[in-house]
This record gives structure tokens, C-alpha cells and sequence, in this order.
């Protein structure tokens, strides 16, 4: 993710080095909360649910197993309209990029285990809140200022 033109100057000198150790070498170049591999195009159900090509199983938005699902290539075989089957589910595909997210939102605190790499899914769910808190605050002020000077 691009860092915010006013938070630039809170990230250290050698952000990108320490952001690469904290997602290659820290996480093994997976999320570490879904467990989701970078750089690799994921099948999804959009919901949370993932296919993990290494274990061949389904993982949910945590990265524990999932039991009771097909395979990817089972669910596109199974044809809806017969008796007892339903539709197959539409699968997506999404090309993981991890980035290294601050779990306290503070972007000033860059010890190691204020950072976690995360994948987009995950990193936009940790950081919902706080997008929610912001654009509140940007709409006050646009307000604000426009009350100020109209």
C-alpha cells in the first residue's frame, strides 16, 4: 500500500528492508493471519473461504482447514439442476500482495512486533476501523472549514 504523504516522514530511513524482513523472512512470504501465499493467484469464494494449492484444502479467513468442501475442480465439474444439488458456488480469483500492516495503527512504532504482514483481505479488515474513524475526521473538517470561510 502507497504510505499517506502525511505520514511519509513517520516511517524510518530503511522501511523497505524492514518491510521485506517482516513479510519474507518473519512470515515466509505468507499472510500472517490467513496464511494466504504472495504473489499468487488464489481461488476464493469471496467470503473468506480460500484454496490452498500446497495442502489442497480449503481454508477459511483464518487459514484453518475447512472440511465438507469439494475440490475447485469438483465444484466446476458439478452441474446445477440435478435432484439434491445446488448451484456451485462462483469462484474468484485474487492475486495476493502482502504488506507490512502496524497492528496499533500507529505508523511511528515500527518495532517488529507492532508489524505484521498481512494480505489485502486482511489488512483491510485490521485497518476498517480506523479508514471508518478517518474519513469521519476528513468529512468534520472539510465541514468545519467550510462553515469557517462560506
Amino acid at each position: 500500500m502507497p504510505i499517506a504523504r502525511e505520514h511519509r516522514w513517520l516511517y524510518p530511513i530503511d522501511w523497505r528492508e524492514l518491510s521485506a524482513f517482516i513479510r519474507f523472512t518473519r512470515a515466509g512470504g505468507r499472510c500472517e493471519h490467513c496464511r494466504r501465499p504472495h504473489g499468487r493467484d488464489v481461488l476464493h469464494m469471496g467470503e473468506g473461504s480460500w484454496w490452498d494449492e500446497d495442502s489442497a484444502r480449503w481454508r477459511d479467513g483464518r487459514g484453518r482447514a475447512v472440511r465438507g468442501l469439494a475440490a475447485p475442480t469438483e465444484l466446476a465439474r458439478r452441474s446445477p439442476g440435478f435432484a439434491g444439488i445446488g448451484a456451485p458456488p462462483t469462484l474468484r480469483v485474487t492475486r495476493v500482495v502482502l504488506a507490512s500492516a502496524h497492528l496499533n495503527h500507529d505508523p511511528g512504532d515500527n518495532r517488529p512486533r507492532n508489524l505484521a504482514a498481512l494480505c489485502q483481505r486482511c489488512h483491510m479488515r485490521h485497518d476498517a476501523r480506523e479508514h471508518r474513524r478517518r474519513r469521519w475526521l476528513n468529512a468534520f473538517r472539510t465541514r468545519a472549514l467550510g462553515d469557517l470561510f462560506a
